[in-house]
């Protein structure tokens, strides 16, 4: 399998999955901003960003024009918000509480839209 379709499965996956967890659970989500307080959840969680981060740009940094971009962009900043918690962790902890209760609507909408947009690049459900 191509690694930009693997990519997108698999991102469209998760990006639909995590919003169905998220608006089905509203709860979980200052479970998550709780545990950001704590500093092994905190670098354990940095970790796994910067290493998914890596290994979605290793195998995909692919700048075009269309879904492969978003792939590409996800892994960036994958690898950003994980570099970011574990160097400047309390900075980057209360901006992303900022963003996400100044714009938890807009972001999650994004998710699902993003979401269902790449299954549809990968499955070609819908053809746009």
């Amino acid at each position: 399998m191509d690694n930009s379709i693997f990519l997108t499965k698999f991102w469209g996956w998760y990006l639909i999955i995590f919003f169905l967890i998220l608006s089905l659970n509203p709860k979980r989500i200052k479970q998550i901003f709780n545990d950001l307080k704590d500093e092994k959840f905190l670098i354990i969680f940095a970790f796994m960003a910067i290493i998914i981060g890596l290994l979605n740009i290793i195998f995909h940094n692919i700048w075009e024009l269309n879904h492969k971009l978003i792939i590409t962009l996800l892994g960036w900043s994958s690898l950003f918000m994980g570099l970011a918690l574990f160097i400047l962790p309390k900075r980057t902890v209360s901006w992303i509480e900022f963003v996400n209760i100044k714009f938890v609507q807009v972001i999650y909408m994004l998710l699902f839209f993003v979401g269902i947009y790449l299954l549809n690049m990968a499955y070609g459900i819908v053809f746009i």
